[in-house]
């Protein structure tokens, strides 16, 4: 039986970028829809109330699955295309995964991309005005909080939650490559983070995230240079 899958995202949006890389990591096909979503549109609202991305549709011919955000898009794929396991071999090894994709989606993006992303892009994309400086000093004080984090598990761990690319390392890539579009990840400061962010760039699964662009919004020097 044909199954086509939908993804209704926006290019920016960390969220979204999760589970673009899920799919490209279990190489599943996917079409893609991109969602001005702070504009509400009707038909994307019917699909999810909260009017949030990503929403992912599974069509066949005689059944629709809706699944809507990343958490449930991602614990989704895991269960219908477990390979290559992205949630880890153990019980202890997916807990930690589940840990960080919480830190990453609550912690970070409150503290870091709530100051940061909003100031620089989402206020640009609903016309609300010119970036506040003292909101901008705030999220780049947290981020740097955030690195100093990341660095000292990277320094330990060959992957972000362990021996193995997981879900946690695409919910810290999701968050930072966005970050890193718009020039703010100070990567001289933190060699290990650095090398992993190398590792995760020149995997086939990014290249569609560093070909991403949005009118008016154009990425630093450096965002899709693999060797950066």
């Amino acid at each position: 039986m044909s199954l086509v899958r939908t993804l209704y995202h926006f290019p920016l949006d960390p969220a979204s970028r999760q589970v673009r890389l899920a799919l490209a990591e279990k190489r599943l096909p996917f079409e893609d829809v991109v969602v001005r979503y702070w504009e509400q549109p009707d038909d994307f609202t019917a699909l999810n109330p909260s009017g949030l991305t990503p929403v992912l549709v599974e069509r066949t011919a005689d059944r629709k699955v809706v699944v809507c955000e990343a958490r449930a898009v991602l614990e989704h794929l895991e269960q219908v295309a477990p390979e290559p396991d992205l949630l880890g071999p153990t019980p202890a090894d997916r807990a930690e995964v589940r840990r960080l994709q919480q830190w990453f989606d609550r912690k970070f993006d409150s503290e870091v991309n709530g100051f940061l992303l909003y100031e620089k892009l989402e206020k640009r994309l609903q016309k609300l005005g010119a970036p506040d400086l003292y909101n901008m000093r705030q999220g780049r004080d947290a981020l740097r909080v955030h690195l100093v984090y990341i660095e000292r598990l990277l320094q330990a761990r060959d992957w972000l939650a362990g021996r193995y690319l997981s879900l946690a390392d695409i919910a810290a890539a999701s968050h930072i490559s966005v970050l890193d579009y718009f020039g703010d990840i100070p990567w001289r400061d933190f060699p290990a983070l650095k090398l992993w962010y190398m590792r995760i760039k020149s995997r086939p699964a990014f290249r569609a995230l560093l070909a991403d662009r949005w009118p008016g919004l154009a990425p630093s020097s450096y965002y899709d240079d693999l060797d950066f």
